[in-house]
């Protein structure tokens, strides 16, 4: 969601830029030669047209709504690309700590991937959930996902969390295809 709204953020700002460029070019055309018409956009044939405009046409009304909606969107976008820090418990009175989501899953993963027939495991993190994906040629899902269970357990008990994470831990195996 990040990447999305830091994009929008950027698009918006280069659009806002190039338009006060234009806008410059052409106060500074129009103040240089009035007599001539204008640098590269037709804006006197705009204003003629948007002249015959008042605040109840339809093409005011709707362009109006449409405004509203993208900044409806890009409002609840901005909303939900909030901090995702892995919350800690506090160590004294005004001080907070927190962990980066991918830092909980290296944590994790390092554990995991140290274990007995684990052949490669990724990770993903976030302050309600964790998610393991193991691979092993030697033991099946039944056998290994036990381990892999307390091993990220173990690891969340060692951490300072203000809410513990679901774990979700699945394991892939040869042996559980046949």
């Amino acid at each position: 969601m990040r990447v999305l709204v830091r994009l929008l953020s950027t698009v918006l700002g280069l659009a806002v830029a190039v338009a006060g460029a234009l806008l410059a070019l052409e106060v500074g055309w129009h103040w240089w030669q009035p007599a001539r018409g204008p640098l590269l956009l037709p804006w006197p044939q705009w204003r003629t047209e948007l002249s015959t405009l008042d605040w109840t046409s339809t093409p005011v009304r709707i362009t109006a709504g449409i405004v509203a909606l993208a900044g409806l969107v890009l409002a609840l976008l901005a909303f939900g690309a909030g901090d995702r820090a892995v919350r800690m418990t506090e160590p004294a009175d005004e001080v907070t700590v927190s962990t980066s989501p991918r830092a909980l899953a290296r944590m994790v993963g390092l554990a995991v991937r140290a274990q007995d027939n684990v052949r490669g495991a990724s990770v993903t993190a976030s302050a309600r959930r964790v998610r393991v994906r193991a691979t092993s040629r030697l033991e099946d899902e039944q056998q290994l996902r036990p381990r892999l269970l307390e091993t990220v357990a173990a690891v969340l008990d060692d951490l300072p969390l203000v809410r513990r994470p679901k774990v979700t831990v699945v394991v892939d195996s040869p042996k559980d295809r046949r």
